[in-house]
């Protein structure tokens, strides 16, 4: 067997990303059709779900620890950003800001939040939108709800802060 690139221990947060953050529980040693495999065995509370991933493997399906100090200000710079709103249909858009949120990146899914992001003045969202923008919003706070040590609903608040703060500035450049 390969040596493991990465390593997680009982108690590490780590993304998965099409689920997001989740915990390492357990190592769990198993028999499979008279192969010994060592598992990681994650929790997802917000989805109630556990969920048993090969250590070979954890690599391969794209499972890391949290963002670096780094990476989580170039996401939330990410939100000050202005909007990019392609004309292409939404089918198409919907598709790509799902990879986006799947992709576990955390500045691709701070350029969804972004995206989607309605301040009070501006028009209502759709039905989807608003589910997407959820989706890539909870994902964004919970891992920096994880990284900075606070619940989702505290990081969802500075994210939320953080939009409403940028969203007047881009409107005045539309004016201008």
């Amino acid at each position: 067997m390969a040596s493991k690139a990465l390593s997680f221990d009982v108690g590490d947060y780590v993304v998965y990303p099409k689920h997001g953050v989740g915990r390492v529980i357990e190592l769990q040693s198993t028999d499979i059709a008279g192969m010994q495999l060592e598992l990681y065995v994650l929790r997802f509370e917000k989805e109630r779900m556990t969920l048993r991933v090969p250590t070979n493997k954890a690599e391969s399906v794209g499972m890391r620890k949290l963002s670096s100090d780094k990476t989580l200000k170039e996401a939330l710079e990410t939100l000050k950003g202005k909007p990019k709103v392609k004309r292409t249909m939404w089918s198409r858009r919907a598709q790509e800001y799902e990879a986006k949120i799947n992709s576990g990146d955390l500045v691709s899914i701070a350029e969804v939040v972004r995206d989607l992001f309605r301040a009070d003045d501006q028009p209502e969202q759709s039905y989807s939108e608003r589910q997407i923008f959820e989706a890539a919003t909870s994902r964004l706070a919970r891992e920096l709800g994880a990284m900075e040590e606070t619940d989702e609903v505290g990081a969802q608040t500075k994210i939320l802060e953080i939009l409403n703060k940028a969203a007047p500035l881009h409107v005045k450049e539309k004016a201008e």
